[in-house]
């Protein structure tokens, strides 16, 4: 089995009023190969206490299913024969109440778009490939989230 850590720090800002819910949602995640990132709760959930330019869970969660399906696509069209030269998706989350007082990130529909160098898979192909990578994604196993490729 493997392990995967991220480092997650937030500070109470001078002049900030924790008990107030007055005050920055602005973090920084560090992950273990040293790459670190600014963080902060979405501007959608916190308004004005959000740190718009930073990358929020939601986003985080997407871009964590578009990468496992890109990677899981590309070996499983690999073993298939394929040849990508380029892939790009623009990835789409859409969060919704799912209880009173409970949302969720209940859809992420992904749109890849994928240069090929030789023989492309016809549309059948492409689709079975896109559904083996779903199956093999180890996020999208993890998560109930309904995700699909448009």
């Amino acid at each position: 089995m493997a392990t995967y850590t991220a480092d997650v720090r937030w500070a109470l800002a001078a002049g900030e009023d924790f008990s107030a819910g007055r005050y920055s949602r602005g973090h920084s995640v560090r992950f273990d190969g040293g790459v670190e990132l600014a963080g902060s709760a979405s501007p959608h959930v916190v308004g004005k206490w959000a740190v718009a330019a930073a990358v929020d869970p939601e986003e985080m969660l997407v871009a964590s299913l578009s990468t496992c399906h890109m990677l899981s696509f590309l070996h499983i069209a690999r073993l298939a024969g394929f040849v990508a030269q380029a892939y790009r998706d623009h990835a789409e989350g859409s969060m919704e109440e799912i209880a009173p007082g409970r949302q969720a990130v209940t859809r992420v529909v992904l749109h890849p778009r994928i240069e090929w160098a030789g023989e492309a898979p016809d549309a059948e192909r492409l689709a079975a490939l896109h559904h083996e990578a779903h199956e093999t994604c180890f996020i999208a196993n993890s998560v109930r989230t309904e995700v699909t490729v448009a």
